[in-house]
C-alpha cells in the first residue's frame, strides 16, 4: 500500500534531520520527492539515490531560504521537474538562541527571513502549481505555544508567527480544497539538538515520556497529514513532543 502514490512533494531543508526523514518517509509511501538544500550537496545526493532506488522520482534543488528569489525559483523548479506539485513541506529553519539583548539586527532579520518569510513565499509559489487536494505543511515547534526556559524568545516568536499564517491560509485556500497545517516537533534527536547535548537534561525533565523524539516520529505525522484520508485536518497544529507541553 502506497498512500502517497502519484503525489509530487517538495521538502525544504531536506539534507538532514527532520527534513531528510520526511523526504524518505514520503518516498516510502509512494511520493516523488524534490529535496531542497542549501549547502550539503553530498548528503542530499545520497538521499536522492536512496529514493530513486525505490523506483520513485527524486531531484535535489539548491536553495537559500534567506533569499526570496531563491525560494521561489526552487519551488518552481520542483514543480517543473514533476509537472506540478501536490505537497510542500516548509521545513527549512534556523535557531538563534540567547538573551534577547544580545541578539543583533542581523540575527532578527535572518530568523524572520528563514523561519517566516521563506514559508510564506514558498507556500505562495507552490499554490500556483497545486490543484484540489493539495497539502501545505510547515514545521513549527512546541516552543511556539509554550516557552518554558529563557533564551528562545526570537525563535519562539518566529514559529508562533506560522500558527497565524497556517490558520489564515487554511481559510484562504479552503474553497480550493487545499489544506494547510503545521506540525510542532519537541525535543528531537538531530544535529541541531542532540539527545546527548548540554541542554538535554532540562528538556527531558519537561517531558511526560522521558525520551527524545526521533526525526522519523515527526516524519510519520507529516506523511499522514499529506494523505488523502487527512483531508479534514486543516488549519491546525499537531504536536510531537512526548508530552512536554501537556
Amino acid at each position: 500500500m502506497f498512500p502517497l502514490e502519484k503525489k509530487r512533494a517538495f521538502v525544504t531543508g531536506a539534507s538532514r534531520g527532520i527534513g531528510a526523514a520526511i523526504a524518505r518517509r514520503m518516498a516510502a509511501e509512494g511520493a516523488d520527492v524534490a529535496l531542497g538544500y542549501e549547502k550539503s550537496a553530498a548528503a542530499v545526493s545520497a538521499i536522492v539515490d536512496e529514493i530513486r532506488a525505490q523506483g520513485r522520482r527524486a531531484v535535489a534543488i539548491q536553495m537559500d531560504a534567506a533569499d526570496p528569489e531563491s525560494v521561489v525559483r526552487a519551488v518552481d523548479s520542483a514543480a517543473h521537474a514533476f509537472g506540478g506539485l501536490d505537497i510542500i513541506v516548509n521545513n527549512a529553519g534556523i535557531i538563534r538562541g540567547g538573551p534577547i539583548e544580545s541578539m543583533s539586527l542581523q540575527d532578527v532579520d535572518d530568523t524572520l527571513a528563514v523561519n517566516v518569510r521563506s514559508v510564506i513565499l514558498a507556500s505562495q509559489a507552490a499554490i500556483r502549481h497545486m490543484g484540489e487536494g493539495g497539502r501545505i505543511i510547515s514545521t513549527g515547534s512546541n516552543l511556539a505555544e509554550r516557552v518554558p526556559a529563557e533564551g528562545t524568545s526570537l525563535y519562539s516568536a518566529s514559529k508562533a508567527a506560522l500558527i497565524g499564517w497556517t490558520k489564515g491560509l487554511a481559510r484562504d485556500l479552503g474553497p480550493r480544497g487545499i489544506t494547510v497545517n503545521i506540525v510542532h516537533p519537541g525535543s528531537t534527536n538531530t544535529d541541531m539538538n542532540p539527545m546527548d547535548g548540554p541542554r538535554s537534561a532540562a528538556q527531558l525533565d519537561r517531558m511526560a515520556i522521558k525520551r527524545y523524539g526521533r526525526a522519523e516520529d515527526v516524519a510519520a505525522l507529516v506523511a499522514f497529514v499529506a494523505r488523502d484520508e487527512a483531508r479534514s485536518i486543516n488549519g491546525t497544529g499537531l504536536t510531537v513532543d512526548g508530552g512536554a507541553n501537556a
